[in-house]
């Protein structure tokens, strides 16, 4: 596969990851209308946080075609519900074959909610644009090889996470949550959804 933007079925260029044969319709829908949009409000966010972290170690299509079960098993992601989950809610979640049922991950997830709960309203999103990078300060990448894997600021908002009580959000989850959420801009040069 080109390392660079390819034209897909429809004659638009995307970036190469867009049109993985395996998932080429899940990973294209994805692309096109969410990868890299920014994305705002706590409990918005708080869902991204704990899809990046389930993803660790896994491809990005396992989460992506599981996504409706996470959001029915963690009740769509709400801060407060999800910190009020009791011991019988874990057991529930390591049952549940709808999402990855990784203890650790469940675990970090839950104890993410508590953490995220006692702060005010609006302040999870505040915490995690505060890290986005002013201007254009990297050039716009040509070719997957160009788009990193961790930068300055995801390490940045990594330390700020794990220092406020948040788990399994290392520099690379955090930057991938980054790209998602649209704090950068990591479709290729020549990519249709750049723009």
């Amino acid at each position: 596969m080109s390392d660079g933007v390819v034209l897909g079925p429809d004659g638009l260029p995307r970036c190469p990851w867009g049109l993985e044969a395996e998932s080429m319709a899940d990973y294209r829908l994805y692309h096109d209308t969410e990868w890299g949009v920014p994305v705002r409000g706590d409990d918005a966010l708080f869902e991204r946080i704990c899809l990046e972290a389930f993803q660790s170690g896994l491809s990005w299509i396992t989460i992506l075609r599981r996504r409706e079960g996470f959001r029915a098993a963690f009740a769509g992601f709400s801060i407060e519900k999800v910190a009020a989950f009791t011991d019988d809610d874990a057991a529930r979640l390591l049952a549940d074959p709808g999402i990855i049922r990784n203890r650790a991950k469940i675990a970090a997830a839950l104890s993410n909610a508590r953490v995220a709960a006692a702060w005010a309203p609006g302040e999870l999103t505040e915490l995690v644009w505060s890290f986005a990078p002013e201007g254009s300060a990297r050039a716009v990448p040509r070719s997957a090889a160009e788009v990193p894997a961790i930068t300055a600021e995801s390490t940045a908002l990594s330390k700020e996470l794990k220092g406020r009580g948040f788990r399994f959000v290392g520099p690379t989850t955090a930057y991938a949550l980054m790209q998602a959420c649209g704090l950068v801009n990591d479709h290729l040069a020549g990519c249709h959804v750049r723009g």
